[in-house]
């Protein structure tokens, strides 16, 4: 079974500095029938102006990914961690008992980024961060997973996300591991199975064990696979 999340339904709020396009319920927008999927509850998609940012703010027993879009995130944490995260990087900061951190756009461009809290399998363990630039690879590119398989991050959840890149008219298949999988189109249109999907699109998709993925154009897409 396959539901589409049209971008256009997503909710969405304008504060100037910061455009925010909501897959799940957010802050002020609230719709009951998008809740999340298995564990995962947030898909965030921001474009942050230059020179602003998220001031110091707390998090707890939440796993947050960040995927760069374009731009830069200066990062800041209560763990002692400073960072700069590109574009094409992936950040795993694992909330745990506490952290607060800080994200801004200290460049003259405009900053975009996916936003992604997964629930933890475990609560109340010792926060943690990881960051990593993966290599550009066509096809499926595990970078998150449970055990750190093929060199992704390492979270605290039976979940495993994939980068896919597809060029147009290259196809790929996923074996549905989980009961649950989540798709976000981040660039270009696809095929999923039947359904077209565009950016900013996400797909539920339950009771599939085989998953084909075409590219009309050349692709990009986020693939959670989720208990």
């Amino acid at each position: 079974m396959i539901k589409l999340r049209k971008s256009e339904d997503r909710g969405h709020a304008s504060f100037g500095w910061l455009d925010t396009w909501h897959t799940f319920s957010f802050s002020s927008y609230h719709d009951p029938r998008h809740m999340g999927a298995s564990v995962l509850r947030v898909i965030n998609q921001d474009i942050v102006a230059p020179r602003t940012g998220f001031p110091a703010h707390p998090h707890d027993n939440m796993e947050i990914l960040t995927y760069v879009l374009r731009g830069a995130v200066s990062h800041r944490d209560s763990m002692g961690n400073e960072a700069r995260v590109p574009a094409g990087d992936f950040q795993l900061m694992s909330a745990g008992t506490g952290v607060t951190h800080s994200e801004y756009n200290r460049d003259g461009d405009a900053l975009e980024l996916l936003q992604i809290w997964l629930h933890p399998n475990v609560k109340n363990t010792e926060p943690g961060y990881q960051q990593k630039t993966f290599a550009e690879v066509d096809g499926l590119q595990l970078v998150v997973s449970p055990d750190g398989a093929r060199g992704s991050l390492l979270i605290r959840q039976d979940a495993r996300i994939w980068r896919g890149r597809l060029a147009a008219g290259a196809e790929v298949q996923h074996m549905v591991l989980g009961a649950t999988v989540w798709l976000q189109q981040v660039r270009g249109e696809a095929i999923i199975n039947d359904t077209i999907v565009q950016a900013g699109d996400g797909v539920d998709i339950t009771q599939e064990k085989i998953l084909s993925i075409r590219a009309h154009t050349d692709s990009e897409f986020l693939l959670f696979d989720l208990p």
